[in-house]
């Protein structure tokens, strides 16, 4: 990174960076509170409050959500007429999977290989740091000259909606002139990028049943229906022979047009085994930006320990569905159910339920606010330019804010690129990683004060 002050500063920020990201990763602020504890998210959500009054953030709040969690909310004024950019991350983390397979704990932030492993290190406590430290760097070198605004929402990986509705109730709040959602991640380590598109999602969750009870496979197998096989059939059903999604109505041949991710790059990154075929057709960015994808999250059945030689008479599955920009989630929504109830065999009883659902996002890269970012990036990664790409993932909250404030620009950074591994276990940061997209957001902020 070129010498420069912004740059100087958060270098000599990074080591009450980890301090702090290390106390923010300890708190287990899972948002499921039939499994972690409330308190944990809680902790959680004061420790922002906390960190934004020390910063001089005014009117900092704990905002109840209708789902029955906190986002944390502040605003540090800036000069007399300046523009207003909000600052987007979430403290809610995903579970940590199977613990034992975390090589250090999942909740202790830990360094290893010139990284920073814990939950959330990315995914997005990570991006709260870093919010952090943009701040501070301009603190320390002539100020902060936009108004901003920081939302730490406190339910983001679990989908359901509540920081949306609060904003929907509350439309003045987080009006901005630039939203900076900090929630993304670059293609590659040491490589700028904005994702400019999401895939929406929705998750659905389906029931089918057969029998009033088990019944023992020996005397009634062979006639009697059995529910998970049933189950099976229909999730069968989603995919096509090379693996391809197959939603009966949904569109799946769309191509992406921008940057390209190499297939044995991809291989790598997901870590695909040897001899393992990828699935789908089409190029590798097409199938994970710009065509939907069905992902069976979890079956309620036995398992194979335990098990005992019984035809099952209920089985359930919670199915996820990611649509691409231009596809209504709703509409996919019905098309999902629809498939489901249609292909369910031997007049078997079957119920769907939607438990959660996003929309997808398509940011306007022509605007101003692109221009600034790609010119602090410019300075923040020496040599490179500021890449676009797309993400699979969802953000909701994106479109949300994108209808109450059309005129608003957004931008998608962060710290999710792909070593990070996030949603898996060892999920990790790159300290490097959070040091350029710190300086970069600082730079991006001056620069478009000044536009």
């Amino acid at each position: 990174m070129s010498s420069n002050p912004v740059a100087e500063t958060v270098a000599s920020l990074m080591p009450r960076a980890k301090e702090e990201l290390t106390e923010l990763v300890a708190f287990r602020s899972v948002a499921d509170f039939d499994q972690f504890p409330r308190s944990e998210s809680e902790g959680a959500a004061r420790w922002v409050a906390d960190a934004l009054a020390a910063e001089g953030f005014q009117d900092v709040a704990l905002l109840d959500t209708p789902d029955g969690t906190q986002s944390v909310y502040g605003c540090l004024p800036g000069p007399q007429g300046a523009k207003t950019v909000l600052l987007y991350a979430h403290y809610d983390v995903q579970p940590p999977l199977d613990e034992a397979g975390w090589t250090t704990p999942p909740f202790e932030l830990t360094e290893r290989d010139g990284r920073w492993y814990g939950r959330g290190a990315a995914d997005c406590k990570g991006g709260l740091i870093m919010h952090l430290l943009a701040l501070r760097a301009l603190k320390a070198n002539g100020g902060v000259p936009v108004t901003v605004k920081v939302i730490a929402e406190g339910s983001e990986e679990m989908g359901t909606g509540g920081l949306e509705r609060y904003a929907e109730e509350h439309p003045d709040l987080l009006e901005a002139d630039t939203i900076v959602i900090g929630d993304a991640g670059n293609f590659r380590v040491g490589l700028p990028t904005v994702t400019s598109t999401l895939r929406g999602m929705t998750l659905v969750r389906v029931r089918i049943d057969t029998l009033a009870g088990n019944l023992h496979s020996g005397q009634f197998g062979g006639a009697a229906p059995d529910a998970l096989a049933a189950l099976v059939r229909v999730l069968d059903s989603l995919r096509a022979e090379d693996g391809s999604t197959t939603v009966d109505g949904l569109t799946t041949d769309t191509a992406w047009e921008g940057l390209q991710y190499d297939e044995e790059q991809f291989r790598q990154d997901a870590k695909v085994l040897d001899g393992v075929e990828l699935i789908g057709s089409g190029t590798v960015a097409d199938r994970i930006w710009a065509r939907p994808a069905v992902t069976v999250l979890g079956i309620d059945c036995p398992p194979v320990v335990g098990a005992t030689p019984s035809v099952q008479a209920s089985a359930r599955a919670l199915i996820s569905l990611r649509v691409p920009p231009g596809v209504d989630a709703a509409e996919a929504t019905k098309l999902l159910q629809a498939h489901v109830e249609a292909r369910t065999p031997w007049g078997a009883r079957v119920s769907t339920e939607q438990i959660g659902q996003g929309q997808a996002f398509r940011a306007d890269t022509t605007s101003p606010a692109y221009q600034a970012m790609a010119d602090a990036m410019a300075v923040a990664y020496p040599g490179q330019r500021m890449q676009y790409a797309g993400q699979g993932g969802s953000i909701p909250l994106c479109n949300t804010l994108a209808a109450l404030y059309p005129h608003a620009e957004i931008l998608l950074i962060g710290l999710s690129e792909p070593e990070a591994q996030i949603h898996a276990v060892n999920e990790s940061v790159s300290p490097e990683e959070l040091e350029r997209l710190s300086v970069a957001e600082a730079l991006f902020l001056r620069n478009y004060a000044a536009s």
